[in-house]
């Protein structure tokens, strides 16, 4: 099956999955996976399954990928906070829906291998930094949305805080050996909204910056 087959078959899981936002489906056609998935499973790039990347961490499902940015209702003005860069691939498919996105991650090796990624595919609204994820990233904030690639047992209050009013985040919630749930949080005047959105597994989110 050439790449062209696989790239169709892919965008037809993807669909299949429930994926109807249209400007999710194009920045999903867009940014090509293969660029992310290195080493003995490149050649599985296009399954819609995760993948093992470096530093023990996994590159997302694709469909969970694409459900996720649909979840998060981003705008093309909005100002986008990514918890756990991984291999570089959400926030990549972010950069197509939003006006600038951060994303920090705890290994230096993940951010440098995704900032590389990132500038050979010319994606210039992405600024990749290597930091605590738990704790955000408060001198950019407010965010217009935040993405969080790892599970929590409760949305993290310091991500919540650098939420706007009118906010959404959305974050896989609870312990790391059960299966967990992605929830969207929307912040209002009023409060928080919760949704429980569909079951999911990820790493869990871990404090601390890891030593390379």
């Amino acid at each position: 099956m050439d790449t062209a087959e696989l790239k169709m078959q892919f965008m037809f899981a993807l669909r299949s999955k429930g994926v109807t936002d249209t400007r999710v489906l194009m920045a999903m056609e867009t940014i090509d996976r293969g660029f992310f998935v290195k080493g003995i499973f490149a050649n599985r790039a296009y399954e819609d399954t995760p993948l093992p990347i470096a530093c023990g961490q996994t590159i997302s499902q694709p469909s969970v990928v694409a459900l996720m940015s649909q979840a998060l209702k981003v705008s093309p003005r909005d100002k986008v906070l990514e918890v756990g860069t991984g291999s570089g691939y959400q926030a990549a498919i972010l950069s197509q829906l939003a006006r600038r996105v951060y994303t920090i991650d705890r290994h230096p090796r993940l951010v440098r291998e995704a900032s590389t990624i990132f500038r050979r595919l010319d994606l210039n609204n992405i600024t990749a930094l290597t930091g605590d994820g738990s704790f955000g990233l408060p001198e950019q904030a407010p965010f217009d949305r935040i993405i969080v690639t790892a599970a929590a047992e409760d949305p993290p209050g310091p991500l919540l805080a650098q939420l706007k009013i009118g906010g959404i985040m959305v974050v896989p919630v609870g312990q790391s050996d059960a299966v967990q749930s992605l929830i969207r949080v929307t912040k209002t005047e009023e409060g928080l909204h919760y949704d429980e959105l569909r079951p999911v597994r990820f790493v869990p989110l871990v404090e601390g910056i890891d030593k390379d």
